[in-house]
């Protein structure tokens, strides 16, 4: 989780005694962080200021909070947290194998870094539909590791996936999930759901990928759509300034003003309508500083506004 700064734990937490040794200081300073974090409140993670969004947005909104997915989440990304040594062994890896490989890349190989967005049970207060539904056919974009498609694919008959990394998409077909093509996908084929969650901000062409969404859905189709904001570009690979060829239109001082500010310079140019939206934490598992970490996720299903 290389942009914003939304889960990493204030400084002001050491107190007088510091241990001797690197381990000792580091061992330490994650206690006090997992102590910080046992406290926090987390059904803040899913507020929003709805004074602050036009009305017709705001009508719009879903109150989310942490269900039953989330907190086991969180609890297995503390368990793992306090494996030493595992988190050692994986500190010398990444610091071996960053200089000719992406994050994405290693994080697939040591099988560590998992991310949730949402749960099933949320996802489906986001579509309005009963736990019952069933639907054809999903396409999860950039899937990662397949763990944030594990809580979407129980509702679908069909799970296909995209990902760039060659160890993740391995991963994804072990699971059994059906790779497509990164150049091919929208070809030929069209779905049911397409998912796209934190995807668009670490994608060199954001505009063509959501204009080859809008092709691949089937009419009825709905887009999930998950962006951390405050927006914050970052390509991984194939950019040497790591910026990409093109800058989504996105600003506001607060999480409001850029959820108003994205559906209206970019979802309602490019023909998306918004059916529900929510805010949710963008959770990821943590290292040997703290458990796990977080960053700010607005979260839309969209269709497409057909003429």
């Amino acid at each position: 989780m290389s942009n914003g700064q939304s889960g990493f734990i204030p400084k002001n937490l050491w107190t007088g005694f510091t241990p001797r040794g690197s381990l000792a200081r580091a061992l330490h300073d994650k206690t006090l962080h997992d102590q910080y974090l046992s406290r926090i409140d987390k059904s803040q993670w899913y507020q929003c200021d709805l004074s602050s969004v036009p009305s017709p947005l705001g009508d719009k909104f879903v109150q989310l909070g942490p269900d039953r997915d989330t907190i086991k989440f969180l609890e297995e990304s503390e368990k793992k947290s306090d494996w030493i040594l595992t988190q050692i062994w994986h500190m010398f890896v990444k610091l071996l194998l960053g200089f000719f490989a992406t994050q994405t890349s290693i994080n697939g190989w040591l099988q560590r870094g998992s991310m949730f967005v949402v749960s099933q049970a949320q996802l489906l207060k986001l579509l309005k539909v009963s736990e019952t539904v069933r639907y054809e056919s999903l396409l999860d974009l950039g899937a990662g590791d397949g763990k944030v498609t594990a809580h979407l694919a129980p509702i679908f008959g069909e799970v296909c996936v995209t990902e760039m990394s060659p160890s993740m998409r391995n991963s994804l077909q072990a699971q059994g999930y059906k790779v497509l093509d990164v150049e091919s996908w929208h070809r030929n084929k069209t779905f049911n759901v397409i998912s796209c969650l934190n995807l668009i901000d670490r994608c060199d062409t954001p505009q063509d990928l959501l204009g080859q969404v809008k092709d691949a859905l089937k009419p009825d189709g709905v887009l999930l759509l998950a962006v951390v904001l405050p927006f914050s570009a970052y390509v991984e690979s194939g950019s040497k300034d790591h910026k990409p060829k093109q800058i989504l239109p996105v600003n506001g001082d607060t999480f409001e003003e850029q959820v108003d500010s994205f559906v209206t310079k970019v979802l309602t140019p490019l023909g998306f309508e918004v059916i529900s939206w929510s805010r949710v934490p963008y959770l990821c598992e943590g290292d040997l500083q703290q458990s796990y970490y977080w960053l700010d996720d607005a979260i839309f299903v969209l269709k497409v506004k057909r003429s």
